[in-house]
């Protein structure tokens, strides 16, 4: 092979679209073996004819015509089709005879090669099989920059791949020098794009050996732009030349059916929390006790709130967001003092036209208005007729007793957790609770009902969430009893009588988790979060320094054990900041020494883990990189084959052949992604 990195670079990217192509006729040639009657047909169309030809120089054409072996659809055109470098008009896309016509609407740069992706828009007319990963490369120039880079885009909380995200370079002598303010993502445009596949890998193409500086985006909406704070974002710090890095691996994953290949940098993704203008959004009172405050950005400094009608140790303040930027306002009086109209004034600090907070203070005005529904305006009326009748034969009117308005949410029955106890919300905050009128009954195997101590404990991040305590016994069975009116609200509604029947959780039905944790420093905290196989979360332990943290209560399952390195202490996962360039603070999914992240919890088991967490968090490197995706591949190969066994078992054998006809038709002994196809293909080399 050629020393020089340029010759080395361009080989390999032929080499990508020859693999593309040969996968596909040895795709052809194995399916000649499938017997009459098989499966329908899952392969790709083939390019049989370019006009131009594909790395065509000093291209000065409007139109390109791309010919397949068969009559071809275009599909998701607008989200799969993109050029790089961008084009200010999108080329269009049309079908003639087995081909495509792509027609170049903008004019070009001078001495710049573009790249045609295609994505999966060209499919088969019949079985809508796509060709993917299919590009058309040219030059305006004498030659076609020829570098390439790789690389793998993850969730930087769920630590799990990012599909589909656009990876931008920016030679990093077009950006300017400003430390501490990156505004490159919003102001610049990128020289070269590519996109990641669906396992999270992207092969950057037509490089050139200079620096360039690297970001990554999802894009959530399909417009080919970056939004900030709705799409994931991402950045690898310092600059990075395509002819200075190492050499990597490229072969085609015959299952996913595109090229794939082994990852040179690694960007961990979030949700960008970009300048929001601080201002009082809106003000709005949807219940006669609430107001509700929407402001433009989270944390507003609120210096007063006043009402005229109001006092203001009458006035509960309570957040309803993390960044406090909803604030509902409680007013603690009876209906009957409530004024129509609230009238006040907030005392607050809210940003100027130069991004300056200033004090500013904004009248409030809120009115509210009671509106009768259709139900309650009969009842009223029946209720009229009953007085007029009784007042006519000179009887006593008694009125019948109205249903509360008191609401709350609370399980009437199934099982307690023992250790997140019995949970109430109520719709108002609560003005008074008479505990002593509330019963707690434990019933024995004779049916013997015995009362139990208990407390009411107030949610420190509810106000209108209540936890009912009590030591519970585990297979015991409960009733609760709150009688009519031992609960005032706010508003000074009572509530009608409460009851509920539950069952304390068994220990010996569900699995528990020991996690011996080794600190990577002294002093260091983490959160750790068991999660289902999906990545939900099942439960968290914040503020881990080391020793043994135990989740227990775990129902039989697969599960997973997320970290995350808290770097400030505050219990939670931070994200990061594109325009500080401040990244966001690492989550990884514990791996055991066997390559696993994935363990199968049994009832009445305890699973033990030892997590070392020097080694979780230790540097990413791309050998370790390369090894935890070779680990997670091997795994869902593992998971892939497990489950089409259980189906052929299932089926009885019926669709044996047609797997076995499957796993051929690849041509690269039908495995895929990282892992074994690997071993089945050529390695390429930059």
């Amino acid at each position: 092979m050629s020393s020089n990195p340029t010759i080395r670079t361009f080989q390999a990217v032929c080499t990508i679209a020859v693999v593309s192509l040969f996968g596909s006729v040895l795709c052809r040639c194995a399916s000649i073996m499938t017997p009459e009657g098989g499966p329908r047909d899952t392969l790709p169309p083939v390019i049989v004819n370019m006009q131009p030809d594909n790395f065509t120089t000093n291209f000065t054409g409007t139109k390109i015509y791309i010919e397949f072996d068969e009559y071809v659809q275009l599909k998701d055109q607008n989200k799969e089709f993109f050029t790089s470098p961008a084009m200010k008009k999108k080329p269009t896309l049309s079908l003639r005879g087995k081909g495509v016509v792509v027609v170049l609407r903008d004019t070009l740069l001078e001495n710049t090669t573009y790249a045609l992706n295609f994505g999966s828009t060209i499919r088969d007319n019949n079985e809508n099989n796509p060709l993917n990963a299919m590009r058309y490369v040219f030059s305006t120039g004498p030659e076609i920059d020829s570098m390439l880079c790789s690389g793998y885009t993850a969730d930087g909380y769920k630590a799990d791949s990012v599909s589909k995200s656009y990876i931008w370079f920016f030679p990093a002598d077009s950006i300017p020098d400003t430390p501490g303010y990156d505004s490159t993502m919003y102001n610049l445009k990128p020289a070269v794009i590519a996109r990641a596949e669906n396992n999270g890998i992207f092969i950057a193409q037509n490089l050139k050996p200079i620096p360039y500086r690297v970001y990554a985006y999802q894009d959530k909406n399909d417009n080919q732009l970056y939004d900030a704070g709705s799409d994931l974002v991402g950045f690898v710090d310092g600059v990075w030349n395509p002819a200075e890095m190492p050499d990597f691996a490229i072969w085609y994953d015959s299952l996913r059916m595109y090229p794939t290949a082994e990852p040179q940098l690694y960007f961990r993704m979030f949700t960008d929390q970009t300048f929001r203008r601080q201002l009082l959004q809106s003000s709005e009172r949807p219940q006669q006790h609430k107001v509700v405050l929407n402001f433009g950005a989270p944390y507003p400094q609120i210096d007063s709130i006043r009402f005229d009608s109001i006092p203001d140790e009458r006035i509960i303040i309570d957040p309803q967001t993390r960044g406090r930027d909803t604030v509902a306002l409680w007013f603690r009086m009876p209906a009957a003092e409530m004024p129509d109209t609230l009238r006040g004034e907030i005392v607050y600090y809210r940003h100027d036209s130069i991004r300056q907070l200033e004090r500013v203070t904004e009248k409030l005005k809120l009115p509210w208005r009671y509106i009768e529904s259709k139900e309650e305006e009969k009842e009223r009326l029946k209720e009229e007729k009953e007085r007029e009748r009784a007042e006519k034969a000179g009887e006593e009117y008694t009125p019948p007793k109205k249903p509360s308005n008191f609401k709350y949410k609370m399980p009437t029955s199934g099982e307690i957790n023992p250790e997140k106890h019995l949970e109430v919300e109520f719709d108002f905050p609560i003005e008074h609770l008479d505990s002593t009128a509330v019963q707690l009954l434990m019933t024995d195997a004779s049916g013997v009902e015995t009362p139990q101590r208990f407390s009411f404990v107030q949610d420190t991040s509810n106000i209108r969430r209540w936890h009912i305590n009590s030591r519970w016994v585990e297979g015991a069975k409960y009733r609760l009893h709150i009688p009519e009116g031992a609960i005032t609200d706010i508003a000074g509604q009572l509530n009608d009588s409460i009851s509920g029947n539950y069952t304390a959780m068994e220990a010996s039905k569900y699995a528990t988790v020991i996690v011996r944790v080794k600190p990577r420093n002294e002093g260091d905290e983490y959160v750790i979060q068991l999660t289902s196989a999906s990545g939900s979360v099942l439960q968290e332990r914040r503020h881990v320094t080391g020793g043994e943290v135990q989740f227990n209560y775990v129902p039989a399952g697969e599960v997973r054990l997320r970290l995350v390195e808290d770097k400030n202490g505050n219990g939670e996962w931070d994200t990061g900041n594109v325009i500080e360039g401040r990244q966001p603070e690492r989550t990884e999914l514990y791996v055991n020494a066997d390559g696993e992240n994935t363990f199968a919890t049994k009832a009445n088991w305890e699973m033990e883990l030892d997590v070392d967490m020097g080694e979780a968090f230790a540097p990413v490197t791309m050998e370790s990189l390369i090894k935890m995706l070779d680990e997670r591949e091997e795994q869902r190969l593992k998971k892939l084959e497990e489950e089409r066994e259980k189906r052929n078992k299932n089926n009885k054998g019926n669709d044996h052949n047609h797997n076995n006809n499957r796993g051929n038709s690849g041509g690269f002994g039908g495995m895929g992604g990282m892992g074994g196809v690997r071993n089945a293909t050529s390695t390429l080399r930059r």
